[in-house]
């Protein structure tokens, strides 16, 4: 067990890399995610990277490798959240996540997976339970 959560919603897993993710710590994350597309039948995968304000070389190896397995078994990877200087960085690295969709949030993410939200009733509105 890596120590982060990894979420499954219908044939999606939602999961996120934190800061404080060590080299160890992102080893077990890669081959439990990996498990669990398999074991879960995922077919698409959301990493929330919001939380993740600087990026080292083998924790952006270490996405990019997972963005790669998570594609070569057939789930669409969506990398959400990412900060500029996260971008910065795998860009300084020579990294590139090819062929991984990005959004500016875990809400477009899931947007773009067929998710709906939740309509919002107007403020101070009345709730209309029929709707």
């Amino acid at each position: 067990m890596s120590g982060v959560p990894i979420l499954r919603l219908g044939d999606v897993l939602v999961t996120g890399l934190l800061n404080e993710l060590d080299d160890k710590a992102a080893i077990a994350f890669t081959e439990e995610l990996t498990e669990r597309i398999v074991a879960d039948r995922a077919r698409a995968v959301l990493i929330d990277i919001s939380r993740l304000e600087l990026i080292d070389s083998f924790v952006a190896r270490t996405l990019m490798e997972l963005t790669t397995t998570a594609r070569l078994l057939g789930a669409r990877v969506i990398v959400a959240g990412m900060r500029p200087a996260v971008a910065i960085t795998l860009v300084e690295l020579g990294l590139q996540l090819s062929g991984v969709e990005t959004t500016l949030n875990a809400e477009q993410g899931m947007i773009a997976l067929g998710w709906q939200p939740a309509s919002r009733p107007p403020k101070g509105g009345p709730v209309d339970p029929l709707r």
